[in-house]
């Protein structure tokens, strides 16, 4: 597969049938299948990036911040068949420029991308609590 040309965006509207199509080809759990759900997830979050390959969604990064002292970053998908291209490490890193260096960004990672964060700047926090959604 030749390099594909990714372009990024900040702000700009998603399609939730794009998002939940991301987020079932990331292989990270979302509610999908309740798309008024994500449209909601999408209609008033703080700060949100996406990527695009022939203007097509690939990629997406969603976060809450204050703009002040922290960010959570809610949201990082590739589709599986961009992975290993460098959007997730883009959509991280374009992130942390337009937040700044005064602003802690922070974020819970699935089981299976512990190795991944690491590679990024993250460092483990032992000192997170969290309580969970019901569904």
């Amino acid at each position: 597969m030749t390099t594909p040309l990714v372009e990024y965006r900040h702000e700009h509207p998603l399609d939730p049938v794009d998002v939940a199509r991301v987020f079932d080809r990331s292989g990270i759990k979302r509610p999908t299948q309740d798309l008024p759900r994500i449209a909601r997830m999408f209609g008033a979050p703080s700060l949100v990036l996406s990527a695009w390959v022939e203007g097509q969604l690939v990629g997406l990064a969603r976060s809450l911040t204050d703009q002040a002292y922290c960010c959570y970053l809610s949201d990082l998908a590739v589709d599986k068949d961009y992975q290993g291209l460098g959007i997730g490490r883009a959509l991280v890193e374009r992130t942390q420029a337009l937040i700044g260096d005064e602003v802690s960004l922070i974020l819970l990672a699935a089981p299976n991308a512990m190795s991944y964060y690491p590679a990024l700047g993250f460092q483990l926090a032992d000192n997170a609590f969290v309580v969970r959604r019901k569904r």
